[in-house]
């Protein structure tokens, strides 16, 4: 229960399944977190759950868009204020689109690119510093199967997750003499809130896609966000030392888009 114990990390994208459980994981393996996400998430929410799930869990909330250029130094100055450390950085916000490349509209496209790809490059950049200092930093950019496998109509976050897994690469090979680790974790089909309410409008309960039979992959079934959580863990913790660059694929083995 101290794979990350004395270490201090930030978690983007807190307020949703995946982010949510990492947080929480990491509580319970003895890190101290600063929960990221927008103001109008059910970040408070997500960081009273971990308390009451974690006893003597550090753990609190920032509600800013990263999808704003200085949110990254405020998010930085936050967490150095708040636990006077970095050590381990979760690239995890991320937004969505539903527009074919011949309807693309620039503003989604930015929006997109802000936030699912432009807030990791920013927020690394600020906290590298911090992550050099601490000796045994750690970067994980959450990306996706779809970075491997686009899909039509969906183009702008496939993309932005592609363009993850290249800089994650790129900054392994700028930051490994610094003491800095980074690598990427590339989910597959996971049962987060999005999905959940995704599914409520379609008159579907979370249990109906619990039960569901998945065709995409060998497991057949959604991913519980949990089982997310512990790869990147892993990937955070000493444990993972002598992994660098690596793209992680997380995904009951995907078997199409």
């Amino acid at each position: 229960m101290n794979r990350l114990k004395e270490k201090v990390a930030i978690i983007t994208g807190g307020a949703g399944g995946i982010g949510a459980a990492t947080a929480q994981l990491f509580c319970e393996e003895g890190a101290a977190v600063l929960l990221v996400d927008l103001p109008d998430t059910p970040l408070d929410q997500v960081v009273r759950q971990v308390h009451e799930r974690v006893p003597g869990a550090q753990v609190s909330g920032l509600a800013v868009d990263l999808g704003e250029e200085s949110a990254a130094s405020a998010v930085v100055k936050v967490a150095l204020e708040r636990f006077g450390r970095i050590d381990v950085l979760v690239n995890n916000a991320g937004v969505r689109a539903y527009e074919p490349l011949a309807q693309a509209q620039a503003q989604t496209w930015q929006r997109i690119l802000s936030v699912n790809l432009l807030s990791y490059a920013y927020l690394t950049r600020e906290a590298l510093p911090a992550l050099r200092a601490s000796g045994r930093g750690a970067v994980v950019n959450i990306s996706s199967t779809h970075a491997f496998h686009p899909r039509a109509g969906m183009a702008q976050y496939d993309v932005a997750k592609a363009g993850i897994v290249s800089m994650t690469r790129s900054l392994a090979f700028e930051e490994s003499a610094h003491g800095v680790r980074a690598n990427a974790v590339c989910p597959g089909l996971t049962l987060t809130p999005f999905h959940v309410r995704r599914a409520a409008a379609q008159g579907k309960t979370e249990h109906d896609l619990r039960q569901e039979i998945v065709g995409n992959n060998l497991q057949k079934r959604w991913a519980d966000p949990r089982e997310v959580a512990f790869p990147i863990l892993w990937l955070a913790s000493d444990e993972a030392s002598f992994v660098n660059g690596a793209a992680f694929m997380v995904d009951g083995g995907t078997v199409g888009s």
